[in-house]
């Protein structure tokens, strides 16, 4: 009886895999076609044919008993391959063609691969015996996870790519010489422009403006936020919820709303062209988020804890100092960790603030070296990678932290 089931219910899964891998070349080749229709005009109407070519492979799909179904698959899938190898063999191809014709050879080719494999070809035919679908439900358990996560790689691999084009592209034009935008990924070599930006003074100088005011709008922010946090989830005070809900209204507003009011009160207090200045402004912009994210993490930690903390004689301060703060590592971490990124890479405040080249931060120096008379491309790419690289350290030593204050906070009990 089991035998029988198994027979019944039995269907490879290189079927429902193959389908669910077809539609999605079918919408990756529906949003080829407006950036072949910008590119060349022609190609637009070859890719609406791939997509009529992949959506007939779809309804060919056999079932049991459809052995002429089956066929006709076989049949478009290879006029998918032909018309795309027809393709590439063209001149003057580039990386995208290449990635376009593969959404339509790569899914023609298994189809072929997996419809003409014997026990599929069996299935379809209805000629499987019982023992062999018993096999092939226990197959199908092996396959399944397997073929699910090689699709989800599929698609974290494009999503890779495109964040990797730029940084290929900056570092090209970083180690070609001259400042020439356009060229063949590195066809020439030179480290002319990293030898520039690390030989000159400008550039130490606003990497040290950039470490000192990040730093401080850190340890500043971090302060205040830690103190705010604590306070806004465990205690019922006057006039707590509307300063929440003032701090969410403070974050709908875009910066430069803020930017004349603050030049206003820095001039007036003396705070111009200081680092002191981008600290204090940095520290009290990036205060309302700083405090929600602590706030929340604050809130999953028990409250029990703190009772029996109590209980064995600690004062609330005590509490905080040795219980709440040892917990809220990964959180501290974290809002961290955001509060020098939002420093690191501020562009407007400091720009506005500062007038003198000798209190550039980082991205102001960066800046300047783009002009309307004159345009270092690749001392620009240069610099940029230079600048990136603090980042990328301190999300590799922060990763941990990371992810425990990012997932930590988002549960509370």
């Amino acid at each position: 009886m089991s035998e029988d089931l198994a027979k019944k219910h039995y269907q490879p899964v290189e079927l429902s895999t193959l389908r669910t891998w077809i539609i999605t070349a079918i919408f990756v080749n529906i949003a080829i076609i407006p950036i072949e229709w910008l590119r060349t005009g022609d190609g637009a109407m070859l890719s609406i044919l791939d997509v009529a070519i992949l959506a007939m492979l779809l309804m060919m799909f056999p079932e049991q008993q459809e052995n002429a179904k089956r066929d006709f698959a076989i049949l478009v899938a290879g006029i998918a391959m032909i018309s795309a190898i027809l393709r590439l063999g063209t001149s003057d191809l580039v990386i995208f063609d290449f990635w376009a014709r593969a959404w339509l050879l790569i899914p023609a080719a298994i189809t072929i691969w997996w419809i003409s494999s014997p026990h599929v070809s069996a299935w379809v035919k209805g000629t499987m015996t019982t023992e062999n679908a018993a096999k092939g439900l226990a197959r199908n358990r092996q396959l399944s996870p397997k073929l699910s996560a090689l699709g989800v790689h599929i698609i974290l691999l494009h999503a890779v790519v495109l964040v990797l084009i730029p940084v290929i592209w900056i570092l090209d034009i970083a180690l070609s010489p001259g400042n020439t935008l356009g060229s063949v990924l590195f066809d020439q070599f030179s480290t002319e422009h990293f030898s520039k930006i690390l030989h000159g003074e400008s550039f130490w100088v606003w990497l040290r403006n950039s470490i000192i005011v990040s730093v401080g709008t850190t340890i500043l922010g971090l302060a205040l936020a830690i103190p705010a946090g604590y306070a806004f989830s465990r205690f019922k005070f006057s006039g707590r919820e509307p300063a929440m809900f003032s701090f969410l209204l403070v974050q709908m507003f875009p910066g430069i709303i803020i930017l004349v009011p603050y030049f206003l009160v820095m001039k007036s207090l003396g705070l111009l062209n200081s680092w002191l200045g981008l600290v204090l402004a940095y520290s009290v912009t990036a205060l309302p988020l700083c405090v929600w994210m602590l706030k929340g993490f604050f809130d999953t930690v028990p409250k029990e804890l703190e009772e029996a903390a109590i209980l064995d004689g600690c004062n609330q301060a005590q509490v905080f100092r040795k219980v709440i703060l040892p917990l809220s590592v990964p959180a501290i971490a974290v809002t961290a960790l955001f509060s020098f990124l939002a420093a690191w890479n501020e562009f407007l405040l400091a720009l506005t603030f500062n007038t003198s080249n000798d209190m550039y931060t980082l991205p102001v120096g960066l800046a300047s070296m783009i002009s309307t008379t004159s345009q270092a491309w690749g001392d620009f790419a240069a610099a940029s990678i230079l600048v990136s690289i603090p980042v990328v350290l301190l999300f590799i030593i922060f990763q941990r932290f990371l992810i425990e204050g990012l997932s930590v906070g988002g549960v509370k009990g």
